[in-house]
């Protein structure tokens, strides 16, 4: 549940709950799909983004950067491999990784689950932010 005590400072702001069922999923700019809890699209904050992510069995995203925001990835189902600029490594349920804005990354799912993480981004993830690589 996500609620917001700041209703008078920003427009559009509900003091009911954002719900994760009731978000439709929309694809971003790297080709994960992604349900928005907060941010833009939602209209519920200004100056961050919290949406949760879902890499398929199989699929990877497309390497990126962004060009201002900075991101934090939280984990929460699955195995894979991420590349964060010349680094790259195995990822699972529980690791969180923070992700400096223009440093390129991926993620990879090799597994037989999907692979699920929070991601956070301030300032709040837009399409115009983000930059693809072709890596």
């Amino acid at each position: 549940m996500c609620r917001s005590g700041t209703a008078g400072h920003y427009p559009g702001v509900a003091v009911k709950p954002s719900r994760l069922e009731d978000r439709e999923p929309f694809v971003t700019a790297d080709g994960s799909t992604i349900r928005e809890l907060a941010g833009h699209p939602t209209g519920n904050a200004v100056n961050q983004s919290l949406a949760e992510a879902t890499v398929p069995p199989g699929a990877e995203t497309e390497e990126h950067f962004h060009r201002t925001s900075e991101e934090i990835y939280l984990f929460t189902r699955g195995m894979g491999r991420m590349r964060l600029g010349d680094q790259q490594g195995d990822v699972r349920a529980g690791d969180c990784v923070v992700i400096a804005p223009g440093t390129p990354h991926k993620l990879t799912n090799p597994g037989p689950e999907p692979l699920v993480l929070w991601c956070c981004c301030a300032p709040a993830y837009s399409h115009e932010d983000t930059v693809l690589t072709g890596g």
